[in-house]
């Protein structure tokens, strides 16, 4: 049975003082990069193509003010979306302060009385990525926050989805898996 349903928002505050900082024209460490690259919204995506390097090179870039150029597509991507927050900083908040609202223990009844887990508890994360609007591993689903799109008063949606309506379908599919 599912105790909990955790919003794990580690990695996009750590992101939201990267953006800050670089946006400030601020230096931040080659360290908070590497750190940043092993934070668990990122490292549970990496791939052949996509890895912690690239994730330290594109942020390296960003901060460093220096250009970027890579024929690796998810590369350029993760530096398209990264380029796009710190241009509007106040487009970011909109998406951010939702998500620092969001809890979804409502989600608990709903999933209980349809499935039964074999988890105790999943983390939803958000995560900066590149293409993937989800992907789900064990029992995290990490939502790509730079496909969060702000709906006015009513908050957040996904894929033409209300953020929690999408939630609920990705948790119940996480759980079938």
């Amino acid at each position: 049975m599912l105790q909990r349903i955790k919003v794990n928002m580690d990695l996009m505050e750590a992101m939201l003082y990267f953006w800050q900082a670089s946006n400030d024209k601020e230096k931040v460490s080659e360290q908070y990069l590497n750190d940043v690259a092993k934070m668990p919204g990122l490292s549970l995506v990496y791939d052949n193509e996509f890895n912690a390097e690239s994730v330290r090179k594109v942020l390296s870039a960003i901060t460093n003010r220096e250009p970027y150029s890579s024929k690796i597509k998810k590369e350029s991507r993760f530096w398209n979306n990264n380029m796009w927050m710190m241009e509007d900083l106040g487009y970011t908040d909109t998406i951010i302060q939702p998500l620092k609202k969001l809890n979804l223990d409502f989600l608990l009844e709903v999933v209980n009385s349809k499935l039964k887990s074999k988890y105790d508890e999943i983390d939803v994360i958000f995560s900066p990525l590149h293409f993937d609007v989800y992907l789900i591993k064990e029992n995290k689903l990490i939502i790509n926050f730079f496909k969060l799109i702000p709906d006015g008063l009513s908050g957040l949606k996904v894929d033409e989805l209300p953020l929690e309506k999408y939630l609920e379908e990705k948790v119940m599919e996480l759980l079938s898996k």
